[in-house]
């Protein structure tokens, strides 16, 4: 038995969504943690794309899947993903979708506020989703969110609605310039959601334990990336959930001592949607022939990602942050026909060098890559399927990721399809 958690090691959009889909055949049960549907999980099945954005990637695997107590969840597209993959034949029942009890609601005032916000700043905007994440959890830590056990609820939601509302419409009209919302068209669209949504809401801490209890292996699937953290990225512009591996115990109501291991997805590259610092962007042509090739496009927002050299760095804190036990590559077949690659190893910053990840914005924004060189491959590596199969180059590239990082890799993903995957080893095989 091994229960394994996934989570990003760089900014989000690593590709766990193929990796989750990919182990989720090994596990009995799927548990999402944290975030919203902010976050994209692209899946290739069989030649057709699955996109995600709230129910765990094993679903089509077949797994019972969860939505844990530390998602902020909008009913309207939860209920649109459940319509969408079932139309394409997935079984999406309240047999094999499960929603905590715990969880958020996000509301609609949640998503007017967040674009209200974002207009406001201007150039200073932090480049949210507008999807009302950040304004969710923030109700929730300001204890006046909306539970789905309070949503299934007519009575206790009307009320809480009811209480809510004032407060912000008052912020929406008086300080974002923004139109007030109405009472009664919330209420009774939120009504419909809920009875639609009811018979998925249960009590996922005791799921899992019985799932644990009886020798079942389960899978923690994150969302975003390491950098993104609310308290450990690049802040301000992170997420507003904690996406590290420890939130697996607090965002599904289970103990440290039930995880066995914990693999960090790393692009073979390194990309960024949105503002922030981004030490090895490259802002060349080589950036766009990365981006070009990689389809780099948000899953969950169509923008444009921004393209750089993988940095060890940002890897590294990963590692110590996530106790990282295995790394998994994605994407890389990107990097081929490119004639040399760079991964960067430190950072220069005022004349001197630093092998650590800062936490001031503004250091972080003087700070130069410092890189090690490799050659490249012409290579095609879609159709590999062992590690000694690789050109040497690429294994070479492989080898010093793995020297850097302190951390042994996993898995090999080489191209979009499941069965693209070099499985070097398997956690719940062992």
């Amino acid at each position: 038995m091994a229960n394994t958690v996934i989570v990003g090691t760089q900014w989000g959009d690593e590709g766990k969504g193929k990796i989750v889909d990919l182990l989720a055949r090994y596990a009995d049960l799927v548990v999402r943690f944290q975030g919203g549907n902010n976050a994209g999980h692209t899946m290739v099945v069989n030649g057709e794309q699955f996109i995600s954005h709230l129910v765990p990637s094993g679903i089509l695997q077949g797994k019972t899947c969860c939505i844990g107590n530390g998602l902020v969840v909008d009913p309207e597209v939860l209920l649109e993903e459940i319509e969408s993959l079932t139309a394409k034949g997935v079984d999406v029942s309240p047999e094999k979708l499960m929603i905590s009890e715990r969880a958020q609601v996000i509301m609609p005032y949640h998503k007017q506020v967040d674009l209200a916000r974002e207009r406001m700043k201007g150039n200073d905007r932090i480049g949210t989703t507008g999807r009302g994440i950040g304004p969710a959890y923030e109700d929730k830590a300001n204890r006046q969110g909306i539970r789905f056990v309070d949503l299934i609820d007519p009575e206790i939601f009307t009320n809480q609605v009811k209480t809510v509302l004032h407060d912000k419409n008052f912020y929406l009209k008086n300080y974002l310039s923004s139109d007030p919302m109405d009472e009664k068209s919330i209420i009774d669209s939120y009504i419909v959601y809920a009875q639609k949504l009811a018979p998925y809401v249960n009590n996922i801490s005791i799921k899992i334990d019985k799932a644990i209890k009886t020798k079942q292996q389960v899978l923690f699937e994150g969302a975003q990336g390491t950098h993104l953290d609310i308290d450990h990225g690049t802040y301000p512009f992170v997420t507003s959930s904690n996406t590290v591996a420890g939130n697996a115990c607090c965002g599904a109501g289970i103990g440290p001592k039930k995880i066995d291991e914990v693999l960090g997805i790393v692009k073979a590259y390194t990309t960024r949607v949105g503002a922030g610092p981004f030490p090895t962007e490259l802002f060349d042509e080589t950036g766009n022939q990365i981006q070009e090739k990689g389809a780099e496009f948000g899953a969950t927002t169509g923008r444009r990602r921004r393209c750089g050299w993988l940095d060890t760095v940002i890897l590294r804190n990963a590692a110590r942050l996530n106790g990282l036990t295995g790394l998994c590559i994605t994407k890389l077949d990107v990097l081929g026909d490119l004639k040399t690659l760079n991964i960067c190893t430190g950072y220069e910053c005022d004349g001197k060098k630093i092998d650590y990840f800062p936490a001031s914005l503004k250091v972080l924004e003087k700070c130069k890559a410092i890189y090690e060189t490799f050659p490249g491959w012409s290579e095609d590596i879609s159709g590999i399927r062992d590690f000694e199969s690789l050109p040497q180059n690429a294994r070479i590239y492989l080898n010093r990721i793995e020297d850097l990082t302190e951390t042994p890799i996993t898995l090999i993903s080489v191209g979009p399809g499941r069965e693209q995957t070099i499985v070097l080893r398997n956690p719940f095989n062992e």
